[in-house]
């Protein structure tokens, strides 16, 4: 039996992973506890085998004014929940961090990771990130392993974020840039196959889990505005608007750049690409 303890208690991706976890096999035992007004330090930490740290705040503002919070959060805090976990005889400490380590798309230019890229986040949202990875790596040892994993854009049904806004805008638009590109994503359950099987192996090191295809914007505004009925013109026309707009608005760069790990860097010895990306786009639609 594993014992399992989910820091975000309520969050998507660990409430997702819990019960994905437990639908799939009776070899886990999982709790979930929040981490807001350090109520995690009630925690009885030794009766867990594993960590699973998906606490932290998401990419969702560039004021600099939060910059504080974030170095708090996804720094910071940790850090601290780890030096817990590592006291208390925890043997296994997984963190959620992100394919925003390298650095976020600010042009049209394309781009894909590989083995020898190296980090250089261009905002403090990825900086918070890599820093916390830093100090996971020096609290390593022998009887306390970290296992780190980088995912790129994480969507499911009921998700948060940018998928979401995609797959309304897909309802909504008559017009749409025919600009394809090339994007790594993860759906959900494959991101819980992948949590799962790191506990099973008690895996070590750095992770890049990324869906078996590569998805395309214009393709996936394309099924959902078929599914749902709605028409949309998609048309080369708009295309130098797209050129255009991505001097002047980052939201244009992160919906069209490629940008996306090199498939060779996802490979496992297992396999948890269950999901295929069309039908993760179908049970988007319905719902499960």
């Amino acid at each position: 039996m594993r014992r399992v303890l989910i820091t975000g208690a309520g969050s998507y991706v660990g409430e997702s992973v819990r019960k994905y976890i437990l639908s799939a096999s009776s070899d886990f035992h999982i709790d979930a506890i929040d981490t807001i007004n350090d109520a995690w330090k009630k925690a009885d930490f030794s009766k867990y085998d594993v960590v699973y740290h998906v606490a932290g705040i998401a990419h969702v503002n560039a004021d600099p004014k939060m910059e504080a919070l974030y170095y708090k959060v996804n720094r910071d805090l940790t850090i601290e929940v780890a030096r817990a976990a590592k006291s208390a005889g925890v043997k296994q400490f997984i963190f959620m961090s992100s394919q925003i380590v390298f650095h976020e798309s600010r042009s049209l230019k394309s781009e894909v990771l590989t083995a020898d890229t190296k980090e250089n986040p261009n905002g403090f949202y990825g900086d918070s990130k890599l820093q916390a990875e830093k100090g996971l790596h020096e609290l390593e040892c022998d009887t306390f392993t970290v296992c780190i994993l980088r995912p790129p854009m994480i969507y499911g049904p009921h998700s948060k974020g940018n998928f979401p806004r995609l797959v309304k805008l897909a309802q909504m638009t008559p017009i749409f840039p025919a600009w394809h590109n090339k994007r790594s994503m993860l759906y959900i359950d494959n991101l819980a196959e992948f949590v799962k099987q790191a506990i099973f192996r008690e895996l070590s090191g750095t992770f890049y889990p990324q869906n078996r295809e590569l998805a395309d914007t214009v393709e996936i505004i394309r099924f959902f505005a078929k599914a749902y009925g709605h028409k949309v013109w998609i048309t080369r026309l708009l295309n130098p608007c797209v050129w255009l707009g991505s001097f002047v608005l980052q939201p244009i760069n992160k919906m069209f750049a490629t940008y996306y790990y090199d498939p060779e860097m996802s490979k496992m010895g297992f396999d948890y690409q269950l999901v295929s990306f069309e039908e993760s786009l179908r049970r988007i639609v319905c719902g499960n």
